[in-house]
């Protein structure tokens, strides 16, 4: 299957199932995939190691986002969202706690209604500035695929040599229940290893992940677009439903996309 990557640092607004009308935006290279997983689902493909490319500076991000605002002002389009996805993890942008701010004050600017979400992959939660910058946006939407290890190394593939899921939910903890968990569900195969999260095992240890994490929201899925793995499998919508009413029989309150 194709995969693709975004060639604008803002971008859209495209109609996001999870998020309703998204403008997206990119603080990664415009021609390669930067990230701290290499996740076998993701719609930009596998990351090409060893590539080398420029990020977005501040100035150039501000400039993007200005002139598409005013953009959209002027054609009527009111975005309900401003996701901040692209070819990566956003978060590994060392300046991301000022783009937050600048966000958030344009936003305020021009669309005051519009949310800020920012989909991430919970790699860069030790470092406090970025933490503090996912706790001032309306929707920080943090990964956790599995609460199993051996899932989560076959399924996203850390590029952390200490990643350990156990460390992930102590982070995930530090937000005091304001955060979106989601989850991607699906099976098939990797390399000849079999893999599905859907299983009784793999739901259970996810719920009691929940229990101590305690989010606002499960968000759960699964592949809608091209994966780099073409012998995953979708789960369809009954079975997710199913896995959607275990979570919730938990106490927590869960969206299906």
């Amino acid at each position: 299957m194709s995969t693709f990557l975004f060639d604008d640092i803002v971008f859209g607004p495209i109609k996001s199932r999870r998020l309703g009308v998204s403008l997206g935006i990119n603080l990664l290279p415009k021609d390669y995939k930067l990230c701290t997983f290499d996740c076998i689902y993701c719609e930009c493909g596998f990351s090409e190691k060893g590539k080398s490319g420029k990020i977005p500076t501040v100035t150039e991000y501000k400039d993007s986002l200005q002139k598409k605002l005013e953009e959209l002002k002027s054609e009527g389009i009111t975005p309900d969202v401003f996701t901040f996805a692209g070819n990566g993890e956003p978060t590994i942008h060392p300046d991301f706690p000022e783009i937050v701010d600048f966000t958030i004050l344009k936003r305020d600017e021009f669309f005051p209604n519009a949310k800020i979400s920012v989909l991430s992959n919970s790699t860069m939660l030790h470092k406090q500035p970025v933490v503090d910058a996912l706790k001032r946006v309306d929707n920080n939407i943090l990964k956790l695929d599995s609460a199993i290890d051996e899932t989560v190394k076959l399924m996203d593939a850390p590029n952390q040599k200490s990643f350990s899921v156990k460390n992930t939910i102590e982070l995930l903890k530090q937000f005091g229940g304001n955060l979106i968990v989601q989850t991607m569900f699906l099976k098939g195969s990797v390399n000849g290893t079999e893999i599905d999260n859907t299983t009784d095992t793999e739901v259970g240890a996810l719920i009691d992940a929940l229990k101590a994490i305690n989010p606002k929201q499960v968000m759960i899925y699964s592949i809608d677009r091209d994966t780099p793995v073409q012998t995953l499998q979708k789960i369809e919508k009954e079975e997710m439903e199913g896995i959607a009413e275990k979570i919730r029989k938990a106490g927590f309150y869960v969206s299906v996309a």
